[in-house]
Formats: structure tokens, C-alpha cells, sequence
């Protein structure tokens, strides 16, 4: 039996809104969406497995049969899905009343419920969501019916407020695989508590029996690294399964030090060079840390400007000469406060208090 287990889609999502990219960026969400399904079909997967969150908010109509014109397509596959907290069954939710096409479930029940599919002698229990946030440890308590057969839980939450679950009991109860959803980092799950540990990035087959998927594309910048969808198939009694990449663009932070960057131009080229040996296609998050001159000035509205950038942070201090300083300002408040501060054994935090005083007291002094 094989199976791609999806998650965090978050369709009509409009990632990094105001940015240049972000219109495109939703068009790339639902093209993510669809060519998984494609490849799919292309590889014969049996069952397609969606943990939640397949729209960002309550769907519209139109956006329903979109997707259901997706499913439709491929008919061959079984495809299960449950709400999550973004897309939950609200009273006036859209989901409550569309009829799918006739090869997907979709478990709408407030509570645990299941569909066999006696073909793949595999059982898939799940609920969704009828409120934002769902505080019961259900999933904790679940003990499949058929022991003979595949049984997966198709879960959503792990926190507090989004039904928090022990990944080690529901593999003691019984289950063969847990398909999640909700972090969107994504990750093995392992222990008592949901703690998810990074997916292998270069694909290699493991044997995982709990699996954060994340979400299929990065939906904020707080989403780095890799993103993309779970691969898995049970033979013979055993399961392997592997992370596939699928994202179009990722979040990738650029960190960068002063010491690359002795003046503005030389800092806007190493932020140049390294998106361009990164992607370009990618969204970037540049960050300047370390000590600089205290002449130079870095021009951050400049350094937006060199493609996909989302933010730009300045941490860099002024490396002053706090013993020439003291000199020159003998007598005035800059100098007695050098003065009362300054020693040569200074730990890095009292350094940059140091630093970051100076430089406010000679911007007053213009």
C-alpha cells in the first residue's frame, strides 16, 4: 500500500502580503498543491492522506469545487482529509454541506471516527476541527478496531491549545503510522509529547512510524528551511517512508558578518552573491551582526531592494576607541560615562551597553 501523507497546505493563503512576490506566491501554494496530486497519480499511490489545514481559512465555494475537480482526476486514488484549526468546521463552514467526488472522505465528525478500505486492508481514524482551537487529548485514547490491518491516525494539533497527543502512546495503542499536521517546521515524532525532529532533507528511506509532514509550502518567514510532503508505502508488514522537497522557494536566513562588509557597497554585493549562489527564487531573511567602523553607514533600503528579501536587520555596533574617546571627551558626560563603564576585561554584554550608549550620547551631541 502506498500513500503520500500531505499537510499545512493552507490554500488562499497570501504569504509575505505587500511584497512584491506574495500574489505569486499564492498561485504557487495551489500549483504545489496540484502537481503533488499529479505525481500521485503518476507514481499509483493508493491513498493521499491530508492532516488539515488544506485551506488557510473557511474555503469558499468556488475554491471547493476547484479542488474536488483536482480529486476528480484521479479517481483511482482514495483520498482521506480532516479540519484543522484554520479550516474548521465552523457553524457556517462551506464544508459542512459540499459533496465531494466519490473516491474522497473527509471525516467531519467532532469526534474520533474512521472509513476502512478493505482493498488496502487499511483503517484511517481522524476528527476535525469544529472550533479554533481543540484542548482534549483524544487522540491519546484511540484503540484501532481491526488489528489485522494498516491502521493510521490522521492527526492535527501537538500543542496545548490544538490537541496535544503522545506520539509514543498512540504507536503502543496500536496505530502503524501517525500522519500529522499543525507545525509546519515538520519533523520525526517521538516520546511523550509532540517534539518534532528535523526531516531528512536528501530523502533517505527510514523507518518512521510518526511523522510531522509541515506544511507543503512556507506560508511565513518564520517557515525556514526545506518544505514538502511525505512519501510512504507498507509492505509485507513493514513501513518505510522518505521526506520529498516539493517547495517552490524557501525562507533562508543570510547571516552575515561585519568583517565581509568594511563598507556599504562591499555589503550590498556579499548579499549579491550569496542569494545568487543560494536561488534566486528564494526569500531571504538578512541579518548583520559583529562590529564595524564607526564611520560606516549600511544602507538597508538599498539592500531590500536586491530581490526577494523580506527583512533586513542591522545588529552590527561601532567599534569605537573607547581609551581616545575618553581623551578627546574629558570633562563632558561622554567622556565620564566611557569612564565609569569601561575596562579592558569587559564581557561582550557590557560591551555593546557601552557601545550603544556612546553612540546615542555623540548622535545627541550631532
Amino acid at each position: 500500500m502506498k500513500f503520500f501523507h500531505i499537510a499545512d497546505t493552507h490554500l488562499g493563503a497570501i504569504p509575505d502580503a505587500g511584497f512584491a512576490w506574495s500574489e505569486e506566491r499564492r498561485s504557487e501554494i495551489w500549483e504545489s498543491f496540484r502537481s503533488v496530486v499529479a505525481k500521485a497519480d503518476r507514481e499509483e499511490v493508493d491513498l493521499l492522506l491530508i492532516a488539515g489545514d488544506l485551506f488557510h481559512r473557511q474555503p469558499l465555494i468556488r475554491e471547493l469545487r476547484e479542488i474536488n475537480y483536482i480529486f476528480e482526476q484521479v479517481p483511482e486514488i482514495q483520498v482521506v482529509i480532516v479540519a484543522g484549526n484554520h479550516d474548521f468546521l465552523s457553524v457556517a463552514s462551506n464544508y459542512r454541506t459540499f459533496s465531494f467526488a466519490k473516491n474522497v472522505v473527509f471525516l467531519k465528525k467532532n469526534e474520533i471516527e474512521s472509513v476502512y478500505f478493505p482493498e488496502l486492508n487499511t483503517e484511517v481514524y481522524g476528527m476535525s476541527y469544529w472550533h479554533r482551537e481543540e484542548t482534549s487529548d483524544v487522540y491519546d485514547h484511540i484503540t484501532p478496531k481491526r488489528q489485522d490491518a494498516i491502521n493510521i491516525l490522521l492527526a492535527h494539533g501537538g500543542d496545548a491549545k490544538h490537541i496535544p497527543f503522545s506520539p509514543a502512546k498512540i504507536i503502543e495503542n496500536g496505530f502503524d503510522y501517525i500522519a500529522a499536521g499543525h507545525i509546519h517546521k515538520g519533523g520525526v515524532l517521538e516520546g511523550m509529547s509532540v517534539n518534532p525532529t528535523p526531516l531528512d532533507s536528501n530523502r533517505k528511506i527510514t523507518t518512521m512510524r510518526a511523522v510531522m509532514a509541515g506544511a507543503l509550502e512556507p506560508i511565513d518567514q518564520n517557515d525556514i528551511g526545506p518544505h514538502g510532503f511525505i512519501e510512504g508505502e507498507y509492505n509485507e508488514g513493514k513501513l518505510s517512508i522518505s521526506f520529498v522537497p516539493w517547495a517552490c522557494r524557501e525562507y533562508i536566513p543570510l547571516e552575515l558578518d561585519t568583517k565581509e562588509c568594511p563598507t556599504n557597497l562591499a555589503f550590498q554585493e556579499t548579499v549579491r552573491m550569496r542569494m545568487a549562489a543560494k536561488g534566486m527564487q528564494h526569500i531571504y531573511k538578512v541579518l548583520l551582526q559583529g562590529y564595524r567602523d564607526p564611520d560606516i553607514v549600511y544602507d538597508l533600503d538599498a539592500c531590500r531592494k536586491l530581490g526577494n528579501i523580506v527583512s533586513v536587520q542591522d545588529e552590527s555596533v561601532p567599534d569605537y576607541d573607547f581609551e581616545r574617546l575618553m581623551r578627546v571627551h574629558a570633562g563632558d558626560i561622554a567622556g565620564r560615562y566611557i569612564q565609569t563603564l569601561y575596562h579592558k576585561d569587559m564581557s561582550d554584554t557590557e560591551r555593546k551597553a557601552l557601545y550603544y550608549g556612546i553612540h546615542a550620547l555623540l548622535e545627541m551631541r550631532g
